[in-house]
């Protein structure tokens, strides 16, 4: 069986993106957390994943690491990883290589935290059209290949890297519009989603580097994790 190793619940973006795809599609794996501690985390990750990052994936003797190249493992062993259809199949490959190297004005101000709830101090250009560019490419996805993801009927790849995003949107109150601004609360409903959101929201781990990049981003005004 497979082995997925991955840090923290609330705040590992990297972590839930094939985390939540081997969920929803039956894809059976053990799953292997490792917190993230203060400072680097570099040799306790380099146990498991030649980078020193999450997530890496382990299948025997073969060991996968970087999200996509994880996904791209999956999709040449299981069916529904990336949509049938060639011309979905393209799109959703291109969307999920766009989100895994650009966006980065948006991982900056806005870093994934399941269990806060914040208000910015401001939203600067550069983070505006990151979410412009949000906007176009998932109103696009949905009205071109009908929706209710960004591939067609089913839940595949393209929307497990989008995974993400979603919790950003519910913490800092992100907006979107037409057929998009439903998709965030449209995966945030799935179970793998909510099955991820309940065990981040229980996690005891309080790692000061990750607690201090949300503090800066704007007002906590709630914090649902359980009391430590």
């Amino acid at each position: 069986m497979y082995e997925l190793w991955i840090a923290n619940k609330n705040f590992s973006s990297w972590s839930l993106r094939p985390w939540v795809l081997m969920r929803e599609l039956g894809i059976g794996f053990e799953e292997r957390q490792v917190e993230f501690g203060p400072g680097s985390n570099w040799q306790a990750f380099r146990a498991f994943s030649p980078t020193g990052q999450v997530p890496a994936l382990r299948d025997g003797d073969v060991t996968v690491w970087e999200s996509l190249a994880i996904v791209e493992y999956l999709a040449e062993r299981h069916e529904g990883v990336w949509p049938g259809e060639v011309k979905a199949r393209a799109w959703a490959r291109s969307a999920a290589a766009e989100m895994h190297a650009g966006f980065a004005t948006l991982r900056n101000r806005c870093p994934m935290s399941v269990g806060h709830r914040v208000e910015l101090a401001d939203r600067p250009p550069e983070l505006k059209r990151d979410l412009a560019r949000l906007d176009e490419l998932w109103n696009e996805g949905i009205q071109r290949f009908g929706g209710p993801f960004l591939a067609g009927a089913a839940l595949t790849a393209v929307d497990a890297f989008f995974a993400p995003v979603a919790f950003r949107a519910q913490t800092y109150g992100l907006r979107f519009t037409g057929a998009a601004a439903s998709y965030p609360a449209h995966l945030l409903e799935l179970p793998a989603m909510r099955a991820w959101a309940e065990q981040a929201l229980a996690e005891p781990w309080r790692e000061p580097g990750h607690e201090a990049q949300v503090a800066a981003t704007g007002t906590i005004t709630a914090d649902l994790r359980a009391s430590v």
